[in-house]
């Protein structure tokens, strides 16, 4: 049996366990334990005795190995190295980023406070772009060697086959959702394979507002968790949304931002809507595999029901529509 498999489930991860396991790196707590708001991995928030906070990440068994999460704390650390600024994991008393209590793997990082910033703003978008940047050339360094690559395999096929296998689409909607995403992957190959031959780097992943904090006037880039070789727009069409002409001013701030520090591929322009159809399929698809984890349905209850089903085969459809414009331009 591996050791991911010998791992207790969360449902035996009471608060005796997370205060033992943090005291066993070295931390002296204060009891006071605080979950926050994560579905992937279980994260709560410690006080210790001297005043201060730190952050527990228990991750989920199975999902990644060790030497994937000891890449992942490599990468924030030498970001951290860079002065990018990121929230990279403590060191355990012995020297370990990745640490292990009974059969729980878990990782510790302080407490990092700041707002949502704003995407209206173009001073905010400025800095994301040259923050952004920065990671990127850092990222392109080097490859990961044990993180996955974004890919339409594993964004969209396996999971239309999972969700297709496991009956969760309604008998009545099942021939629409087939034919409609057999057609939308099809036409995300096309665009991978008109962009062409492309750089992949290491990414962040997973470059969405809830992972920015902005502090001191300027982002703080958190939870690596989904860290992955990919392009690099990956790590900015999440900054993107709404009508063409609102996405392409914030393009404009966007690019100013990051073409400062590093050149930018105009080819990869063309893979924002793909991403986002990506995302799209990807998200019902990792649901649909946590649906027995109980914290999934407290979390998610409109997921497996007629009316979800119904609303995602419609965002397919406007994203298909999206599919055949014309990428966003930028000039720059």
């Amino acid at each position: 049996m591996s050791d991911d498999e010998k791992l207790l489930v969360y449902k035996d991860l009471g608060p005796d366990a997370i205060l033992d396991a943090v005291e066993s790196a070295g931390f002296v707590c204060d009891g006071h334990v605080s979950a926050l708001n994560s579905y992937e991995n279980r994260v709560y928030q410690i006080g210790l005795e001297d005043g201060r906070f730190i952050v527990a990440k228990f991750y989920r068994p199975g999902r990644w190995s060790n030497d994937s999460i000891i890449e992942e704390h490599t990468f924030t650390a030498e970001l951290a190295e860079h002065e990018i600024p990121v929230v990279a994991p403590l060191i355990s008393d012995d020297n370990q980023s990745l640490i292990r209590f009974d059969s729980y793997r878990f990782s510790l990082f302080p407490r990092v406070g700041g707002r949502t910033p704003e995407l209206d703003n173009p001073e905010h978008l400025l800095q994301l772009g040259r923050c952004i940047a920065r990671l990127h050339n850092v990222g392109a360094v080097k490859p990961f060697t044990h993180r996955p690559v974004i890919n339409i395999h594993s964004y969209c096929n396996e999971q239309r086959r999972y969700i297709l296998e496991h009956d969760f689409i309604p008998a009545d909607l099942l021939p629409a959702y087939e034919s409609l995403t057999t057609d939308i992957i099809g036409r995300i190959e096309r665009s991978f394979e008109r962009a062409g031959d492309l750089d992949f780097i290491r990414l962040h992943g997973d470059c969405h507002l809830g992972n920015i904090l902005w502090r001191d006037d300027a982002p703080c880039l958190v939870d690596f968790d989904d860290a992955r070789m990919g392009p690099a727009i990956q790590d900015l069409w999440m900054f993107l949304s709404g009508d063409r002409s609102y996405m392409t001013t914030g393009l404009y701030d966007l690019m100013e931002g990051y073409s400062e520090f590093r050149d930018f591929d105009r080819r990869e322009l063309q893979l924002i809507e793909p991403l986002r159809t990506m995302r799209i399929m990807h998200h019902a698809g990792w649901i649909a595999q946590r649906w027995e984890d109980p914290a999934f349905p407290l979390a998610f209850p409109w997921f497996n029901t007629q009316k979800y089903w119904q609303e995602h085969i419609l965002s397919l459809r406007e994203q298909a529509a999206m599919l055949d414009e014309a990428p966003l331009e930028w000039l720059g």
